[in-house]
């Protein structure tokens, strides 16, 4: 049996490959890795998050990204596709280009049963290579349940956890805040499956 020969991409044949795709691809130390599409969760918890970001940072000198901004990490060599990203102050950008930035000091995944192992440990790591960034934040999308990490001065990072509808997420790298409650608006979680006694009682 042959062994299929591993083809290695530059970025620039990524591009402009990504140009033309017709679904986003992730590029990390050339070889290229299609991103699985979102579910309704998904983009409403994203949506919720930007959305309250944009309102609460307007005419402040910050911008909010959703998943459509392409992020490049050049001592990774990783391009990819957070789904929320705030940049403070003036916009960096990937040499030559304009649809690439680098430098967010904030941002945020909404997990999923495919990507969680890889949002928490193996990207948080890629990330951390951005000297810009100050705040990493997970989301669930199953449960309510947010992780985030937080930069001190000491460039430690702080871990803290929210489980409750009724907390809320304080970010530390941008003036802002939102309850759980909000963060989830019209999130609909799958129920649980009835056990089988009283799925047999009430058969």
């Amino acid at each position: 049996m042959q062994v299929k020969e591993q083809h290695y991409y530059t970025p620039e044949e990524y591009l402009q490959l990504e140009t033309a795709a017709t679904f986003r691809s992730e590029y990390y130390q050339g070889q290229i890795f299609p991103m699985a599409g979102g579910t309704p969760n998904h983009n409403r918890i994203a949506l919720n998050l930007s959305t309250a970001l944009n309102f609460a940072l307007k005419r402040q000198p910050y911008d909010v990204f959703m998943s459509d901004m392409r992020l490049w990490i050049p001592r990774q060599r990783l391009y990819t596709y957070p789904d929320v990203m705030v940049v403070a102050g003036q916009l960096k950008y990937a040499e030559g280009r304009r649809d690439a930035i680098t430098n967010p000091v904030a941002i945020a995944e909404v997990l999923s049963e495919s990507t969680q192992k890889y949002d928490r440990v193996g990207k948080f790591k890629l990330y951390r290579a951005i000297s810009t960034l100050r705040e990493y934040i997970l989301i669930s999308q199953t449960e309510i349940s947010v992780e985030q990490y937080s930069q001190t001065e000491n460039n430690k990072w702080l871990f803290s956890e929210y489980e409750s509808e009724n907390a809320v997420l304080d970010m530390t790298s941008v003036p802002f805040q939102i309850s759980l409650l909000d963060l989830y608006d019209k999130v609909e979680f799958e129920s649980e499956p009835l056990p089988d006694t009283i799925n047999q009682h009430n058969a």
